[in-house]
């Protein structure tokens, strides 16, 4: 199954749009056909003018004559397609269009939200190699079989949704008492499809998640949010020394997931857009995103897609990051709509019925603390697998429709810097909003959409934890909106203050 994608009409307002999706917004399915929806085509469209010049007392024509005789208009002559001129003229134009590539809401905005002193939304970190331990070398692709059954299994979770210029918890689902709701419990059977007879189609990936919503009261005081009057909710825990620590929210356990709702109900299998690891990791995406010249005929037009990115930790914790991203004008204007945070467990194999009988430590999002920029900074030990695409004629794609990859990998030695741009809770400064790329959420996790000095768009997903490991999933797309890198990142900070000589 590809990617979704939809073409939003930009006449549809936001609300709107939100309120009739907001069942869908967590789900790997974004069906919005009922506000007008379609799916993508690509169309090649020529500019045409044409004149009628029929009636001569016409004032247009009478100006038209006049511009002539100054010398205003000139006719276009033969293009010579060996001249020098054609090249720079289209090396002119890649530079134009890398310059116009970029993030929309560039309006500046004011963060009044006085909630902490933590780091919400920051410019990107800038990362340097300082050593290179091992140069980049081949290694074997990974065999889906061994793939499928790393994912395979029934997943218990946690969920929740941010705002992509705030970086603040978004409601997933609304009460029967007409309230918001902020976290969400998951259950997702996972269990890979028989492969067919013939051998030509290989097992696919089976998913269905039932989730049950909770916390009308949003984000805890203990990670820098949280709601007024939090000392006469009854909901918050307080400690022996009266510091309120967090809502008393039920866990997963009490939550019969047999009678709740379905989320979502998802097929995968071997996707062009999609890179895998051995381990359970993956990145899913389009692998070409719809880039061209905007005109009077797709103004219109604003292809809508979901990257889901996944990080596994120990082969029994998972991540997976959803972002929801809008590529309008031509794909120079990129806007992140959503961004969907879950984190997982394995519970148990996928063809024995769950049971809540074994406690997990699993916390809502929002009770967990954000991750700061200063525990990110410094020196890593950085192990790196890359996965790039080969776009060519000569080789022919299976009859899976799945695209070949090479897979390589490097170890460095990197430092870190801290970001330039840092907005904290409460701070009432302006705020470009092309300057933000990087969100610290809960939970260890960052998110990033972040478009570079050479107009590359980087979408990429960490997760870092107390021990000092911080995962990564980055892909890449160029200038012609095709996939240009993948990439999957082990780091690990140097905790010594004088490192041995290399």
């Amino acid at each position: 199954m590809q990617s979704p994608c939809i073409d939003a009409c930009k006449t549809i307002s936001n609300g709107f749009f939100q309120k009739s999706c907001h069942q869908q917004l967590l789900g790997n399915q974004l069906d919005c056909r009922s506000i007008f929806c379609f799916p993508t085509q690509r169309y090649s469209s020529y500019p045409c003018i044409s004149c009628n010049f029929d009636d001569k007392s016409s004032p247009r024509v009478l100006k038209f004559k006049d511009s002539c005789r100054r010398g205003k208009v000139g006719a276009k002559g033969k293009e010579n397609v060996w001249s020098v001129d054609n090249e720079m003229a289209r090396a002119e134009k890649e530079k134009d269009r890398t310059r116009r590539r970029k993030k929309r809401g560039g309006k500046r905005v004011k963060n009044v939200i006085r909630r902490g002193d933590r780091v919400l939304i920051s410019g990107s970190m800038l990362m340097e190699v300082e050593t290179v331990l091992q140069a980049q070398e081949p290694v074997i692709m990974p065999a889906w079989d061994t793939f499928t059954s790393s994912l395979s299994g029934i997943w218990k979770g946690v969920g929740a949704v941010y705002s992509p210029i705030t970086a603040e918890m978004e409601p997933v689902d609304v009460g029967s008492r007409n309230e918001n709701l902020f976290d969400c419990y998951t259950v997702s059977h996972i269990q890979a499809s028989p492969p067919s007879t013939s051998g030509a189609q290989k097992s696919q990936i089976l998913r269905k998640t039932n989730w049950v919503t909770l916390n009308p009261h949003g984000e805890a005081q203990n990670n820098g949010a949280g709601v007024a009057n939090k000392k006469h909710d009854a909901s918050f825990v307080s400690t022996s020394d009266g510091k309120l620590m967090g809502h008393n929210l039920p866990n997963i356990e009490s939550y019969d997931f047999g009678r709740s709702d379905v989320m979502e109900e998802d097929i995968m299998g071997m996707e062009p857009g999609l890179v895998f690891f051995e381990d359970g990791s993956y990145s899913r995406g389009p692998l070409d995103i719809p880039i061209g010249e905007s005109n009077e005929s797709n103004y219109y037009l604003s292809p809508t897609f979901k990257f889901e990115q996944c990080l596994v930790k120990g082969c029994h914790k998972r991540l997976r990051v959803v972002h929801t991203i809008e590529f309008s004008n031509g794909g120079s204007d990129i806007q992140t709509m959503r961004i969907a945070v879950y984190e997982e467990e394995w519970a148990g194999p996928a063809n024995i019925p769950y049971t809540s009988e074994t406690e997990s430590d699993l916390k809502p999002f929002s009770q967990r603390k954000r991750v700061q920029p200063s525990e990110l900074s410094g020196s890593w030990k950085v192990f790196e697998m890359s996965a790039t695409p080969i776009y060519s004629e000569d080789i022919t794609m299976e009859e899976n429709n799945s695209t070949p990859y090479v897979y390589l990998c490097t170890e460095n030695l990197k430092k870190r810097s801290l970001p330039e741009n840092l907005v904290y809770f409460g701070e009432e400064e302006m705020l470009d909003m092309q300057d933000v790329a990087v969100l610290w959420l809960p939970g260890g996790v960052t998110a990033y959409v972040d478009v570079k000095k050479d107009g590359i768009l980087c979408i990429g997903v960490g997760w870092y934890s107390n021990e000092g490991i911080n995962l990564v999933m980055e892909r890449d797309y160029g200038l012609d909106g095709k996939l240009k890198e993948v990439r999957w990142k082990s780091e690990m900070k140097r905790r010594w203050t004088n490192p041995p000589p290399m």
